[in-house]
């Protein structure tokens, strides 16, 4: 049976100069007000160990659009502004209910430069899409159709540090399951595979950060020459955010393709449970992991088995799958790194990654 979801189509568009002007000081008035919003919270729970409510910054929003000295924020469109209040809000709830940190402030230039219009502030009309306070539709690159009939509910605006504008429709969509099939599979992610399955393939991985590391080193050599506070530093700045962002593409297109394919040809798929950010820590090995992609793999896999009607599994992450024999259970004391083969008193000769994908598939089986 198929399910209405929301999903995001995001596409390139190019900008005229005075629609960039426009969304680049939408931009900055967002950040701020998120940021001023931040402060005044931060103040009251810290003082007075008061919460300030939604209804209050946005009260003290329309203040500050009459005062002098942010007058300026009733230029641009209200509803980025007000959309950035209950962003705000949402980072506040997680907060006090423990799913997140405390709300951190935006930094104009470490933040992607965002804005989120919602219907009374964008008009879309014959596939053309208007944003508020301006005159032209944008000039967007529709790399793929959208859903016939769709209508977006929001759209989000950004320009990334590379210098590239984007923006993404969240559409409602009928999306039917796939038709059940038989097969399970468990995946051990590693580093020289990205990816081991428990039918003994492995798929390579093809490390995008190292392939294009002297391009990168180049063009930060390039920037550390280049005196501070200058135009051509700024040049130089993002020639690098383009290798960084071409790193990122290349990365994410090979993980849809993998996460795609796994979804497609198997009913069941078991993963382990790895707390990434803990493995991050380890400094010989943080920038193979965050290279991988593990966690946007894992992400990936989660949203696609619920749009299909997939069972995605996931195993204890206290799970010794390298060291337990998958033909007779028994647990081998020791496994080191270094040892990539062994054979098991059992007389089952293993491949450590086949192995523990093998594991993976059978806890994550056990736990169903």
């Amino acid at each position: 049976m198929a399910q209405l979801v929301k999903r995001a189509y995001r596409y390139r568009f190019h900008p005229t100069p005075e629609q960039a002007s426009e969304l680049a000081r939408t931009f900055g008035c967002v950040r701020l007000v998120y940021n001023k919003a931040l402060e005044e919270r931060t103040r009251a729970h810290r003082l007075h160990g008061r919460r300030v409510s939604y209804a209050e910054s946005s009260a003290a929003l329309t203040a500050w659009k009459r005062g002098g000295e942010y007058g300026f924020l009733s230029e641009v469109s209200s509803v980025p502004l007000q959309q950035a209040l209950r962003h705000l809000q949402a980072a506040f709830t997680n907060f006090f209910a423990k799913r997140a940190g405390y709300p951190v402030f935006k930094s104009r230039k470490r933040s992607r430069a965002s804005a989120e219009y919602t219907r009374s502030a964008f008009r879309w009309r014959d596939g053309r899409l208007t944003l508020a306070k301006m005159n032209e539709p944008l000039d967007v690159v529709w790399s793929r159709p959208l859903p016939e009939g769709a209508q977006p509910s929001t759209v989000t605006v950004s320009r990334d540090v590379a210098g590239r504008w984007f923006v993404s429709l969240l559409v409602e969509e009928e999306i039917s399951p796939l038709p059940p099939i038989g097969s399970s599979v468990g995946v051990d992610v590693g580093i020289t595979a990205l990816v081991t399955l428990s039918t003994g393939e492995k798929i390579v991985n093809r490390r995008h950060e190292r392939a294009g590391r002297r391009r990168l080193a180049k063009a930060q050599r390039a920037l550390a020459r280049k005196a501070t506070g200058s135009a051509n530093r700024a040049k130089a700045r993002l020639k690098v955010a383009r290798v960084h962002a071409r790193i990122a593409d290349r990365r994410r297109d090979h993980l849809h393709q993998l996460t795609t394919r796994l979804v497609r040809e198997n009913q069941v798929i078991a993963v382990e449970n790895l707390t990434v950010r803990n493995m991050v820590r380890n400094r010989g090995l943080a920038r193979a992991i965050s290279d991988a992609g593990w966690r946007e793999l894992r992400s990936m896999l989660e949203y696609k088995a619920a749009w299909y009607g997939r069972d995605l599994l996931v195993a204890d992450r206290w799970l010794p799958s390298s060291k337990l024999c998958s033909a007779c259970g028994a647990l081998q004391e020791e496994m080191p790194l270094g040892v990539r083969a062994w054979v098991c008193a059992c007389g089952a000769a293993h491949d450590r990654d086949v192995n523990a994908a093998k594991n993976i598939l059978a806890a994550g089986l056990a736990d169903r």
